[in-house]
């Protein structure tokens, strides 16, 4: 996918399909976040979901790097089998985590005697990890498929399967919430569980063009694959699986301090609808990793171009953040559009006026990323991230249980010097 002619406008067309691929997947809390606030018993439900939604996340972490992988390595298709293989078997395995998660001795030991939750936020959250079962094998299976489109230049087919999932989980949560009149932290959780299964599916379908072309390559042609063993891929993902387990457990460590600390139903509450503003202005700059490991060769014009672009992604996606969380536009996101109620979106100014900094820290780490994946050199990545979950649950520890601040406060701080620190390991180890 490199060329010696890549200029912005070719990074930008690459770019924007995969970029409305997170923005449309950003629109997934905030939407289910307001569908649940218009529900009964609003605050608990929406802590109980944060906190199904957090645990889910940590169980699915190890495959969520499959998209980088199978963007990075399946060449060919003795790569493909070899890398399809690995997949399953891994998908299998976090599937199976998930079902035992969900078992009530379980959840209820990791609920109360981990977490800490109340009973009234427990209750609901375990119910609505029962929809979710299949969520990890599911994250995994369409991420494969979706690396192989992007590698094959067809990153539009990634933005027609996420518009797929939007559409099935909005279905799925409407019918829910005001037809079967379920809990609103099991709509939440029942619309995130069938959107992601009908974009799996529709992931598969769309690969199957470059997937016949793959298997139809001679022995000749898969020199790269041929290579490829079990253990060099192993090799190669551990470290991404590692970072993502990592970077993922920043959700249940966020829950943690937050039910710990003052004000913990209220910072519980509007910690996805002030994390899920963020997430859309973060998209910018993640969505350049496969951006650059589809595109990034030897040329040092084709890195400065690609540096340059992201730069200017993450200045413009910070002015972005801020023009919402530092205006009048923050009640009308908060209070209007999010469905908070007053009180609850008063609390959320500070908060989330503390998340600025994010987007630009984003798409510094995303870059630096993708450099380092396609260059096969994952080890880095996993050091850095092991520096930010340590340096964000310094920070939260010593807010929430030292200066006993307010949970919510605390995010940002926390989060912002933990990206901070993570960026900063690897743009020195990539010099």
């Amino acid at each position: 996918m490199s060329s010696p002619a890549l200029g912005p406008g070719r990074v930008a067309r690459f770019w924007l399909p995969l970029e409305a691929t997170w923005l449309m997947m950003a629109a997934e809390g905030p939407f289910l976040a307001a569908v649940i606030a218009r529900l009964p018993a609003p605050k608990e439900n929406l802590a109980a979901f944060a906190v199904a939604s957090a645990l889910a996340w940590i169980v699915e972490s190890p495959i969520i790097m499959m998209l980088s992988a199978s963007n990075a390595l399946v060449l060919d298709g003795a790569a493909l089998r070899k890398m399809r293989r690995f997949s399953m078997a891994l998908n299998a395995a976090v599937t199976a985590v998930m079902a035992a998660l969900v078992a009530p001795p379980v959840f209820d030991f990791v609920a109360g005697s981990v977490l800490g939750l109340s009973p009234d936020v427990a209750g609901p959250a375990g119910a609505s990890m029962v929809f979710l079962v299949l969520w990890p094998g599911a994250i995994g299976f369409r991420r494969f498929y979706q690396g192989i489109l992007i590698r094959d230049g067809r990153p539009q087919a990634v933005t027609w399967g996420t518009v797929i999932r939007l559409s099935a989980m909005a279905a799925t949560g409407l019918l829910l919430a005001f037809v079967l009149r379920l809990p609103g932290a099991s709509v939440g959780a029942g619309a995130l569980g069938a959107g992601v299964l009908a974009e799996g599916a529709a992931s598969w379908a769309m690969a199957r063009p470059t997937v016949r072309r793959l298997r139809r390559m001679s022995d000749d042609e898969c020199s790269f694959g041929r290579g490829l063993t079990q253990a060099k891929v192993l090799r190669f993902y551990a470290p991404l699986a590692l970072t993502s387990v990592m970077s993922f457990f920043i959700n249940p460590l966020t829950t943690f301090f937050l039910a710990r600390g003052r004000l913990p139903l209220e910072s519980l509450a509007v910690l996805p609808v002030i994390v899920g503003l963020a997430f859309v202005f973060r998209t910018a700059g993640i969505a350049m990793q496969e951006v650059v490991i589809a595109l990034l060769g030897d040329g040092g014009e084709i890195r400065r171009t690609l540096a340059r672009f992201t730069l200017r992604l993450g200045v413009l996606s910070t002015a972005g953040l801020a023009a919402v969380v530092f205006t009048p536009l923050a009640s009308v996101w908060y209070g209007t559009v999010s469905g908070l109620a007053p009180d609850l979106a008063a609390f959320a100014l500070l908060p989330g006026g503390l998340l600025v900094l994010l987007p630009f820290l984003e798409a510094v780490v995303a870059y630096e990323r993708g450099v380092l994946v396609r260059s096969h050199r994952t080890t880095p990545i996993g050091v850095a991230v092991a520096l930010q979950l340590a340096v964000t649950a310094a920070v939260f520890a010593v807010m929430v249980l030292a200066f006993r601040v307010v949970g919510a406060v605390a995010v940002g701080p926390a989060l912002t010097a933990g990206y901070a620190a993570g960026a900063a390991v690897l743009v020195l180890t990539r010099r």
